[in-house]
């Protein structure tokens, strides 16, 4: 397999392809949910590994873990675990989330995560690739399957954490709850001020009570449509976005 090699930092590379490369989402998604000094993390359905790479950035973080249903994406991580020399920091899974307690026991994590597929199956236009399809159409997941995975994966007040469309905000709040993993931080993503949001960020934890804290609304763009304050300290060294060529 050919790869292509980003940098996040002057520290950590990532290594993407076409078929599992990373956008937006998940940046906002990492940021959002940056894992505590002693959190034992898991990223569900990490794709080419971006979210655990962004915490990596910090040298603090020594405990991280990810996963992913498809074997192209966890060999890819493995590639970017080789290039970094990240070995004894992060640990990569291939396993099916939906059979998740075939490979971790309960209640092993402190922090869950996931991005996950955001089209149910048959609406929207198909991705042509079956590694595309599975990122994007709820072939292999659903909102259900992820936060059933995250209940059996968390600690008591561990936090779940997730992305995801603003016209499917009820089936996650609903589903969290119906779990036992309380929403307690939510966040809308919008392009500019005073566009609605395209995307939402939340946070549960598990066994809390409910009170739900609802944030104010991250812009991509200033007024000018250049990246706002904000963003240019969530993309930090990456903002440059230099690209080197390896393999």
């Amino acid at each position: 397999m050919n790869y292509r090699c980003e940098r996040l930092s002057d520290d950590i590379k990532i290594a993407v392809t076409n078929d599992h490369t990373f956008g937006t989402d998940a940046v906002l998604l990492s940021y959002f949910a940056k894992p505590k000094y002693k959190d034992k993390a898991l990223d569900m359905g990490t794709g080419c590994g971006i979210i655990p790479l962004l915490w990596l950035r910090d040298e603090n973080q020594r405990n991280v873990h990810c996963l992913d249903i498809q074997e192209n994406a966890f060999e890819q991580v493995k590639n970017s675990i080789e290039i970094n020399s990240l070995g004894d920091r992060l640990t990569p899974h291939l396993c099916d989330l939906r059979n998740i307690a075939d490979e971790f026991e309960a209640e092993c994590f402190t922090l869950v995560t996931m991005n996950p597929p955001y089209k149910p199956v048959n609406t929207g236009i198909e991705s042509l690739t079956e590694s595309a399809r599975i990122a994007r159409h709820e072939v292999c997941c659903n909102i259900e399957d992820a936060v059933r995975a995250g209940a059996y994966l968390l600690t008591y007040s561990g936090r779940f954490c997730m992305c995801h469309r603003p016209e499917r905000l009820v089936d996650v709040l609903a589903t969290m709850r119906n779990y036992k993993i309380e929403p307690k931080r939510l966040r809308f993503v919008s392009d500019k001020a005073g566009e609605e949001p395209f995307l939402f960020l939340v946070e549960g934890k598990k066994g809390a009570k409910p009170f739900l804290r609802v944030e104010p609304t991250l812009n991509i763009k200033d007024e000018e449509s250049k990246f706002s304050d904000e963003m240019l300290r969530i993309y930090g060294s990456y903002a440059d976005g230099y690209e080197d060529k390896v393999r």
